[in-house]
């Protein structure tokens, strides 16, 4: 057993060892030859360093503190003497030379016994060094080697950019647009850089200790407040993998399936109590989470809103297949599936929340995420908000990033809010003045350009633009043919709902003095280039006429969600005669169902006249094969429902006034008077 395990057997430390009268001499050495030799040679104590170095004599402990220094220094610099420490012991031996006695002859011999272990310690460490220096010259040669590879993959890019092909890019250029980062999908790290950690989590920290879910997630934070979690009946599966891509949906068991069906009947009722009836034997249901939401969301109750909708979040990420991942943006959700669609929702409405909460950052990163479940189909028309989303979080050039990358396949200068929002982010870009001069004025000429574009394609937007902002148009812009009443009026139907969306929603982005006054330099400009007869303003012109005859089912189904009076109030009538469910607006109409809803046979279809007469004046009136079986729970007595009926009946005929018409009296009845 070497003395190292001995010390700790005995909990003595080092340095601690009693004083004798051969106390004063160390030997530094291996643990190897410290159990080899331990029983042989006195105590030992090994240099601070590692193993590879043999023992060396040292009279004063003290000296160790100067042969750790030397030997970092040499490691340090990739080299090491090999006499170092026989000099520096010998010097310091040679120093206490002139004292004389017997202690001079004792350092004598030890200065003469390290000599032939000092020629194993320079073996070793000429070793040592070549096998450093073999690691350097491979490292170096891998690294070069690396650097030759990026330089040719590099110059492989450079030599293929000149061409662009065209279509949509490959998925791997598209996930750097969707990817979505952990720690923005969290309020707490915005309102964390606005308040402070301590003001954000104070309260929340002991909570947190007593916290019984079963996982972590990412999308919201479970209460102690909510009932405790348990399946519902809700997961998901994988349905395919093609392209890089990985195809998921969502499925309910039969349990699920039958709350399902019961909310639908809650729904058909018209009354939120029978669904807070059904939250209390499924408190994870998902559509009446939501459902309840907005009810509470009408009466003005946020703060129950919201946490509905984080409920209903919560159980659907708890519900995540293992694969499915919301980072990646190589996850898929169809919306045609009615499964699906309350995840949609569900990020949509809490999105909503968040933007209002004044944390539009993570409401960007939550948009993100809704786009990257289908970004071709885009069935919450995502496109029209994400431009407002990261003006808002001030994230201009995730923005242009976004419209370079899109614009060759999607052309999303054709939208308004695109149109306006890049130069806009352009515009603000250049206000800062932390970026070089020369970039500035780039970025400034950018942003007039996209402007001018803009206002060529979309001149009915100016008008009520400056309407908005409360800004009174010079005569020469507002009496003007191009910018005057008649641009707004002739523009089709479905470009009038977009503009109206985008001004309703992002007006008030455009109220700053410095950016009304860039705004009217470039209105002047485009009028010069309307009276000097541009060709790009007719080009423009036809465009419109051709491109917006009308709005596809996502924009309506935005539009409703968005809840914008102006938008809604643009919609066409075949979407406003129709019913429209909060739980599921304006479904597809190519929807995938994985099973239907049982047919209901209503009483009103076989009931005869006199049933339909009482049961139109008391909704409780079931006839003799409709009523329950007595004794059953729930079941009514026939004598009360009699009563009831006849006491309705009694209301009813105690309710009938006959009122005398009276006949008005005419003042000056034909035949009197007398005329002049």
């Amino acid at each position: 057993m070497s003395r190292r395990a001995l010390r700790r057997l005995r909990g003595e430390q080092r340095g601690q060892e009693p004083l004798g009268p051969g106390a004063l001499h160390f030997v530094l050495r291996d643990d190897d030859d410290a159990e080899e030799e331990g029983p042989k040679r006195g105590p030992g104590v090994r240099l601070p360093g590692g193993t590879g170095k043999e023992g060396v004599q040292v009279n004063n402990r003290f000296e160790l503190i100067n042969i750790e220094d030397l030997e970092d220094d040499t490691v340090v610099n990739g080299e090491r003497s090999d006499c170092v420490l026989a000099h520096t012991v010998a010097s310091r031996n040679k120093a206490r030379a002139p004292r004389g006695g017997p202690e001079t002859k004792r350092d004598g011999d030890m200065i003469k016994g390290v000599s032939p272990e000092q020629s194993n310690v320079s073996g070793k460490l000429r070793k040592k060094k070549k096998k450093q220096r073999n690691k350097k010259n491979s490292t170096a040669e891998t690294s070069e080697n690396g650097l030759e590879d990026i330089d040719r993959i590099l110059e492989r890019l450079e030599d293929g950019s000149g061409l662009s092909r065209p279509g949509p890019p490959p998925p791997s250029s598209r996930k750097h647009v969707l990817h979505v980062e952990h720690r923005h999908l969290n309020p707490d790290t915005e309102l964390k850089r606005y308040f402070g950690a301590r003001a954000v989590l104070g309260e929340q920290r002991p909570r947190q200790r007593q916290r019984v879910y079963p996982k972590c997630t990412w999308l919201t934070t479970p209460k102690s407040t909510w009932p405790r979690y348990s399946k519902p009946g809700l997961s998901m599966r994988l349905l395919e993998s093609k392209k890089g891509l990985s195809f998921f949906a969502f499925e309910h068991s039969e349990d699920y399936q039958q709350a399902q069906h019961k909310f639908l009947v809650a729904v058909e009722s018209m009354e939120p109590n029978n669904i807070v009836v059904l939250l209390q034997t499924n408190p994870y249901h998902v559509d009446s989470l939501l459902q309840l939401s907005d009810a509470c969301r009408f009466q003005d109750d946020q703060e129950m809103a919201r946490d509905l909708t984080e409920r209903a979040l919560y159980s659907m990420e708890c519900a995540f297949h293992p694969l499915f991942s919301l980072t990646s943006g190589t996850c898929r959700l169809d919306y045609r599936r009615p499964e699906n669609r309350s995840f949609y929702l569900a990020l949509y409405k809490q999105m909503s929340f968040l933007e209002k909460r004044g944390c539009p950052r993570t409401a960007l990163e939550c948009c993100k995420l809704i786009l990257s479940l289908e970004p071709d189909e885009d069935p919450l028309c995502m496109l029209l908000l994400i431009d407002h989303l990261a003006l808002r979080a001030r994230n201009y050039e995730y923005l242009i990033h976004l419209f370079q990358e899109w614009e060759a396949h999607r052309n999303l200068s054709q939208l308004p809010n695109f149109a306006f929002s890049v130069s806009l982010a352009y515009f603000l870009l250049s206000q800062q003045t932390d970026l070089p001069q020369q970039e500035l004025s780039s970025t400034r000429e950018k942003a007039s350009t996209l402007i001018q574009q803009a206002l060529i394609m979309f001149p009915g937007v100016l008008m009520p633009l400056l309407e908005y902002c409360s800004v009174r148009p010079d005569a020469a812009v507002s009496g003007h043919r191009f910018f005057g009443p008649d641009a707004e009026i002739s523009q089709p139907p479905a470009l009038s709902q977009l503009v109206s969306l985008y001004l309703g929603r992002s007006h008030f982005l455009w109220k700053e003095p410095a950016i009304m006054s860039w705004l009217e330099e470039n209105v002047r400009e485009v009028l010069q280039a309307v009276d000097a007869g541009d060709p790009a303003v007719e080009a423009c012109e036809g465009r419109r006429k051709v491109l917006y005859q009308r709005a596809p089912r996502n924009i309506h189904r935005h539009v409703i969600l968005s809840e914008i009076k102006e938008a809604v109030a643009a919609l066409p009538p075949e979407v406003t005669t129709q019913s429209v469910m909060g739980f599921d607006p304006l479904p597809p109409l190519d929807t995938i169902y994985s099973y239907v809803r049982p047919e209901r046979l209503s009483p009103v279809s076989h009931g005869n006249t006199v049933a339909l007469f009482f049961r139109s004046l008391l909704p409780n009136y079931a006839m003799e094969g409709e009523r329950p079986e007595e004794g059953v729970a729930g079941g009514l007595n026939r004598n009360q429902g009699l009563n009831r009926l006849m006491l309705a009946v009694r209301d009813m005929m105690a309710n009938f006034h006959f009122n005398d018409m009276e006949v008005p009296r005419e003042e000056n009845p034909e035949g009197e008077g007398d005329w002049d």
